[in-house]
């Protein structure tokens, strides 16, 4: 063994982990990173996170751990909310601060004013057709259209069809324009800044971008990265959120004992609930009496015709472990800010 090797803490073991971390995910990180920095926090074997955000963005990145990473997906399809902050009056490649300006126009009261701004919002409110920005990770033939952007190589792009549920105006000044944006999945908050800078006449590019929500759960519930370093293992397992968090948003259905056997081998249950697409159903809390009124995530599912029909189901295990954590205590956490970073 070598000196440097020798003089190396020793790498401490990974264990089982199961829950839901809600991070406030910090400047100058991809996703990816900040997932692996808390992944070694937690010591966890099995971790994910439940959608890209860019290394200039910030705010809520639900981290999966364990049993919860089956409901990733959950998150990735949840509609997400924005803090958006435009400079109009510059137009960039990458339709962001990444990239070096392209195009400068003037930003005239004629131009930009509070009636054109609201008319600008209101024409990209619904659902819309939009083209992914070549400084996507989105792949063209198994290539990121970034590394084909970065060579100066444009390839064609389908539009796709996303949707704006609100776009609200925070603030105004001289030529920043700060959005609130609440969308569906899969909507590229720079190339709304692009089009809205287009439909002002003067361009526009995002200079600051911080996710405040996805799905049911928004910013205010979550930990920074810095915050979380400063704990002890036991502060961060306490942070953990049960797995159902993800999932808060659809209707519960709970089950009798046995039948929520039945369910967890996978059969199907007779109910008469109306027909739903998404639905987390629960059993009872199988400890002791004095837990009789908890109960426990089984999994997810949906109602046809008369059928509880499973979907993503827990194992006895995951479910024990998901409970194992949930029973510690926790400490009482500052809310992340919601202030936006601008660049």
């Amino acid at each position: 063994m070598n000196q440097a090797a020798a003089s190396r803490p020793p790498r401490l073991p990974r264990r089982q982990v199961h829950g839901v971390l809600l991070l406030d995910k910090p400047l100058g990180l991809s996703s990816n990173d900040a997932l692996q920095k808390v992944k070694r926090l937690f010591r966890a074997e099995k971790a994910g996170h439940t959608g890209t955000l860019d290394p200039l963005a910030t705010g809520l990145l639900p981290l999966c751990f364990g049993a919860a990473t089956k409901f990733s997906q959950v998150s990735l399809d949840a509609d997400k909310r924005y803090t958006a902050v435009l400079k109009l009056g510059e137009t960039t490649a990458s339709g962001d601060a990444e990239s070096e300006v392209l195009v400068r126009r003037a930003v005239t009261p004629e131009q930009v004013n509070a009636a054109r701004i609201a008319e600008a919002c209101a024409a990209y409110t619904g659902e819309i057709d939009q083209v992914p920005p070549m400084h996507s990770a989105l792949k063209h033939e198994g290539r990121a259209l970034y590394e084909y952007a970065r060579e100066g190589v444009e390839v064609a792009r389908e539009p796709r069809r996303v949707t704006i549920h609100a776009i609200d105006i925070l603030r105004w000044q001289d030529d920043v324009l700060e959005l609130d944006v609440r969308c569906s999945k899969g909507t590229y908050i720079r190339t709304l800044a692009q089009d809205i800078g287009e439909r002002l006449g003067c361009g526009a590019h995002l200079i600051g971008l911080r996710r405040t929500g996805c799905g049911g759960v928004s910013l205010d519930e979550a930990v920074t990265l810095e915050a979380l370093q400063a704990m002890s293992e036991a502060e961060r397992d306490a942070l953990l959120r049960p797995a159902d968090v993800l999932l808060r948003e659809w209707p519960d259905v709970l089950l009798p004992e046995a039948e929520a056997a039945r369910f967890l081998t996978g059969l199907r249950r007779r109910t008469r609930l109306p027909d739903m697409p998404h639905v987390r159903v629960y059993g009872p809390h199988p400890a002791t009496p004095q837990e009789a009124s908890r109960r426990i995530l089984l999994g997810s599912a949906h109602i046809q015709g008369g059928d509880l029909i499973p979907g993503r189901l827990l194992s006895p295990v995951e479910i024990q472990g998901l409970l194992e954590m949930q029973d510690r205590p926790a400490p009482e956490v500052r809310p992340a800010s919601s202030s936006t970073t601008v660049s």
